[in-house]
């Protein structure tokens, strides 16, 4: 069989490496590393990539919806899974969502002829899809044609109404009986673009008469955080190479201010990768700071940071559920971000919900307060530790931090509790836009 070439800078070229991504996703890698598996194996450009990590991203956003209507289309599933992922890709890019008020799922990216063609050629330039490319013609032209009828009926399927698992949309209906529907349509948005700005280096308002000066819109969110009003390449984001700002959500920078921090202070970031957090601590005062995390390649990120941003810290491997890492010498401070199902920040990761089983936000549940219980006999009496998740899920948040506070007579400190993930128009406050965190700060008793 003769297989099609095509052009590395076409959307045929971009389709191939979104669905292999899209396909490693639905065999269980995260998004992210499914997509740096498909740049290593491509010599796409930078702008092809963007690419390719756009249509990734837009079809992880539906796969409910693209689901739905492949199963009323076919008598099976389509396989090898790259085909599959392919026509995800494809119809993703026809869908018009008049459920979402994301521009980005209400406004088809390309013309309706184009993608066909280019997702025809797709399966024609594959050994793995040139035998289906007169279905992924025939797939697609009939959703064109029938989609006045197909879009509503599928519609009805919770699942491809608010495109994410039956049992996700179950639990969030039961934790949040007034919100639920808010909740699920903020993680079916883009993202913002939200920055720290290094008060070692700068103030908000001075950074934004910068941004202003360039011609950039921007809004204050929060003390020091900046919200783009429309994403731009890092690379263009300006001060950034010097440090002057970070990539960090609204919500995640309270953190460092709700630790009370004093110069000093012996600090421990528990699970500190990426090192944003690590970071924003080392900003905010003069400590001494312990990073930890138990995945050594995820220690690069933190060290990558703290280079970019002229910072210093200690940085260990190790598990903080164990105590072989400890040299004994009590903390006064401790950020316990600890893992969990991050169901709060799903619109950042939209592939999360396809990944998570409803079994894991228990069996993390136990790791954490393992972690938690652990990491309270190296905080020093009277010392304050912040319990940080990125989940909704109250087993993770609100009845972890309860259940902790019992187990060690903590004392329970004001802090924001459940964050829920919000997209609303910006406003000073910082509570209008960020994503689903939950805050619980406890002191522990004096001896």
């Amino acid at each position: 069989m003769t297989y099609l070439e095509i052009k590395s800078d076409s959307l045929a070229f971009s389709l191939v490496g979104a669905a292999q991504a899209v396909a490693y996703v639905l065999e269980g890698t995260a998004l992210p590393q499914a997509l740096a598996k498909v740049f290593a194996q491509t010599k796409a450009t930078p702008q092809i990539r963007g690419a390719i990590q756009d249509i990734s991203y837009r079809t992880m956003r539906q796969v409910g919806r693209v689901d739905a209507l492949l199963t009323a289309m076919t008598t099976k599933a389509p396989e090898p899974a790259l085909l599959y992922g392919l026509l995800c890709c494809a119809l993703t890019l026809l869908v018009k969502s008049d459920t979402s008020d994301d521009v980005e799922l209400s406004e088809l990216p390309y013309e309706a002829f184009v993608v066909v063609d280019q997702a025809v050629n797709a399966a024609a330039s594959n050994p793995h899809m040139a035998h289906a490319k007169g279905m992924v013609n025939a797939i697609l032209r009939r959703f064109l044609r029938e989609q006045d009828s197909l879009l509503p009926s599928v519609m009805k399927q919770p699942a491809a109404l608010w495109n994410y698992p039956q049992w996700w949309v179950d639990q969030c209906k039961a934790a949040y009986p007034a919100q639920w529907q808010d909740i699920l349509r903020t993680g079916n948005q883009a993202p913002p673009l939200t920055l720290r700005v290094n008060q070692r280096l700068s103030t908000t308002d001075a950074y934004l008469a910068t941004l202003q000066s360039q011609q950039i819109d921007a809004t204050q969110v929060g003390t020091h955080a900046v919200r783009l009003a429309k994403p731009v390449p890092v690379a263009q984001i300006p001060g950034f190479e010097q440090g002057v700002v970070s990539v960090q959500d609204a919500a995640a920078q309270l953190a460092a201010s709700l630790l009370d921090l004093q110069d000093g202070m012996r600090v421990l970031d528990a699970c500190a990768a990426p090192g944003g957090k690590t970071c924003h601590i080392l900003e905010t005062a003069n400590v001494q700071v312990l990073a930890l995390d138990s995945d050594p390649q995820r220690l690069t990120r933190i060290r990558e940071n703290l280079f970019r941003l002229k910072l210093s810290a200690d940085i260990k491997t190790g598990d903080a559920s164990r105590i072989s890492w400890w040299d004994g010498q009590a903390f006064d401070r401790i950020l316990a971000d600890v893992p969990c199902t991050a169901s709060g920040i799903v619109r950042r990761h939209p592939d999360i919900r396809w990944l998570r089983r409803k079994a894991d936000a228990v069996q993390l549940s136990v790791l954490s307060a393992r972690i938690l219980d652990n990491l309270w006999s190296m905080l020093k009496p009277g010392g304050k530790l912040l319990l940080v998740t990125c989940s909704i899920w109250p087993m993770e948040s609100e009845l972890q931090a309860a259940a902790f506070a019992q187990r060690h007579h903590a004392i329970r400190l004001d802090a924001p509790g459940q964050l829920l993930p919000t997209a609303l128009p910006a406003t000073s406050d910082g509570n209008n836009d960020h994503d689903g965190l939950f805050y619980a700060l406890f002191q522990k008793p004096a001896v």
